[in-house]
C-alpha cells in the first residue's frame, strides 16, 4: 500500500493537534499549568498544524517543509527541556532553580517573591518514567518525520 501525501500531511496534522488537545486537557482537566519551556513546545505544534493545514488546502512541499521544522522545532525544545528536568544542563532562570546560598535574606525574599509558580527543571508527571517532555521528543520527532514522507510522497 502507497500512503499518498494528502493522506499522510492529514495524519501528521492530527497527530499535532492530538498534542495539543492533550497539553490542554492536562492543564484544565488536569490541573497541570506549563512551564516557560511547555509553552515553547507547543508553538512548534501550532506551527506545524497551521502549515500542515494549509498544505492540505494548498498542495506545496514548501508548507510541508515549514510543517516538518516546526514539528522538530518542538523536537528540539522538548530534548533541551529534558535536559533541564534531568539536571543535565541548566534552563532559562526564569523557570529553575538556583544556588541561592550566596544570597542575602532580602535579596532571597525578592528573588522569592518574583519567581514564577511552574518550575521548568521538575517532573511534575511521567510514564514509564518518561515526563512529558521525553514523550514529546519522540511524538514530534516521529510527526516531522511524516511530513518529510509526505513531501516525498506521490501527489
Amino acid at each position: 500500500m502507497t500512503l499518498n501525501r494528502r493522506f499522510l500531511t492529514a495524519l501528521a496534522t492530527a497527530m499535532s493537534i492530538s498534542l495539543i488537545v492533550g497539553a490542554l486537557a492536562f492543564q484544565h482537566i488536569g490541573g497541570m499549568p506549563p512551564c516557560k519551556l511547555c509553552y515553547w513546545q507547543r508553538y512548534g505544534h501550532w506551527g506545524a498544524i497551521t502549515f500542515g493545514a494549509l498544505a492540505l488546502v494548498i498542495p506545496n512541499r514548501v508548507l510541508l517543509g515549514l510543517a516538518a521544522v516546526s514539528a522538530a522545532a518542538s523536537s528540539a525544545i522538548g530534548a533541551y527541556h529534558t535536559g533541564v528536568e534531568r539536571k543535565w544542563w541548566e534552563g532559562p532562570t526564569s523557570c529553575t532553580g538556583a544556588d541561592v546560598g550566596s544570597l542575602s535574606t532580602d535579596e532571597l525574599f525578592d528573588k522569592i517573591m518574583s519567581a514564577p509558580v511552574i518550575r521548568c527543571d521538575e517532573i511534575p508527571w511521567d510514564m514509564f518514567g518518561l515526563s512529558m517532555a521525553n514523550l514529546n521528543v519522540l511524538a514530534s520527532a516521529v510527526i516531522a518525520l511524516i511530513f518529510v514522507a509526505a513531501i516525498r510522497a506521490k501527489a
